[in-house]
């Protein structure tokens, strides 16, 4: 082999998520950027997923002002972030116009890839991400949330592939958020789909059940363009392949990665200790874990709900809402287990565990029986159904077709939200307008720190 093939590097943003529950604070990440910054990396993914709402929530950190450092520190490495399509980084559909500006500010701060997926797979929650990203200049990534079940075949995901590239988008992402995807499948699909598209394809693959290095290296063996990694001191559990093991592995290949090994052992090391200081928020799992390949919780969704369970002291029902989160899945016809769906379903499964089965409903699952988040990929529940369906009415259209709301609006209540806190008017500013957008729960420490 002397094919070129990029890595991605995760330890900023998925390897932090996945692990130590995106706990890492921006004064234990900037000293190693610029060494990271010298690899060679294809990119860094080091924004979106869980870290906007981590930054406001926990880290009372400003997470715009994370996206500026990261590129400043790392001039000559892409950025990539995590986007949820219509859902942005936040856990309901936003109008057209919000989702405009969020990806327009993203870009001007410093991102340069946006992955871009839906929960479930549909492709009209991604059609107006990846248009806008296309239109300030930066590279669209069109993904797949990868799962198994008896509605998604080979085919289904060649055909879904196709329409992904149809959309404009500059390279296809298979995002195994759970690590079963299977080294063989892995295989197949990307030998089909490098038959089928003419984008590059990179796979984004977790370690929990022990198949991710495998399941890589059967990747580049189809032809895959790029491979996530993370580096060796954050990776594996529910993280995903040692950044320097893949390196070593498709040398041995020889593959043109231009990275020298040799390099990577500082980072490591940092990260060594900068994760012993954060060991609080480690999971529990040790080890692999093939259950996974059962009820296909993802690696993020596990330790975030270990940290949940231990914060309501109810550490003992961790299996139990395991089990029954894959119970809930398949009455909403299989839905993939990615934010914001597996939130909503880790909570519902939760409520079942401590009541009766649905005895009550949260708004989130309503509307997503309901179709507020997109077309369910199988069939529902009946019995589920009707029970949402007693106070509201199902749609079908685009969800967002639906949302009327306006930036200058929410620009008002920020000012107002402002005025009532005693601090500093930062409805002028466009990024603090999203924020409060987004994550209107968790905001104030964060404009209270802009202030001071």
């Amino acid at each position: 082999m002397n094919k070129k093939i990029g890595l991605t590097e995760v330890v900023l943003r998925d390897g932090n998520q996945s692990l130590l529950s995106t706990r890492l604070k921006i004064d234990d990440l900037l000293p190693i950027a610029s060494k990271l910054d010298q690899i060679g990396y294809s990119s860094i993914e080091s924004w979106g997923g869980a870290v906007f709402d981590s930054c406001v929530r926990y880290l009372n950190e400003d997470p715009w002002e994370r996206l500026r450092e990261f590129k400043k520190a790392m001039p000559n490495t892409k950025q990539q972030m995590l986007l949820r399509g219509q859902n942005l980084v936040g856990y309901r559909h936003y109008s057209d116009e919000i989702v405009s500006k969020f990806i327009e500010k993203s870009g001007e701060n410093g991102v340069d890839i946006f992955r871009i997926f839906d929960a479930l797979n549909d492709l009209r929650n991604i059609k107006h991400s990846v248009n806008v990203v296309k239109e300030i200049g930066k590279h669209a990534q069109g993904t797949l949330a990868y799962t198994i079940s008896p509605v998604h075949t080979l085919d289904n995901w060649v055909d879904l592939s196709k329409e992904i590239e149809d959309l404009g988008c500059d390279s296809l992402c298979i995002k195994d958020m759970s690590g079963i995807l299977s080294p063989e499948y892995a295989f197949e699909l990307i030998s089909n789909l490098k038959n089928t598209l003419n984008i590059p394809i990179h796979l984004h693959t977790h370690a929990t059940t022990g198949m991710s290095n495998l399941t890589n290296m059967r990747a580049v063996e189809a032809g895959v363009d790029n491979i996530d990694t993370s580096i060796s001191s954050m990776s594996m559990g529910y993280g995903h392949s040692a950044t320097e093991t893949m390196v070593y592995l498709l040398n041995e290949k020889g593959l043109d990665l231009n990275i020298d090994l040799n390099e990577l052992v500082p980072i490591s090391n940092y990260f060594k200790n900068v994760r012993e200081k954060y060991n609080e928020f480690e999971g529990s799992m040790r080890g692999v874990d093939m259950q996974m390949l059962i009820n296909q919780v993802p690696g993020g969704m596990l330790s975030n709900l270990e940290t949940q369970l231990k914060g309501l002291g109810k550490e003992e029902l961790m299996n139990k809402v395991v089990e029954e989160i894959y119970e809930v899945r398949k009455d909403l016809g299989y839905v993939p287990l990615v934010t914001p769906a597996s939130q909503i379903i880790g909570a519902q499964a939760l409520s079942n565990i401590v009541n009766d089965k649905y005895e009550t409903l949260s708004l989130e699952i309503i509307d997503l029986v309901l179709g507020y988040y997109g077309k369910l990929p199988g069939d529902l529940d009946k019995n589920l159904l009707s029970k949402a369906s007693e106070n509201k009415k199902a749609i079908t259209s685009r969800p967002a077709d639906l949302i009327n709301e306006t930036f200058e609006d929410f620009r008002d209540d920020l000012r107002n939200f402002c005025e009532k806190l005693e601090i500093k008017d930062l409805s002028n500013i466009d990024e603090q307008v999203l924020t409060f957008i987004l994550i209107p729960y968790g905001s104030e420490k964060v404009f209270k720190n802009l202030n001071s």
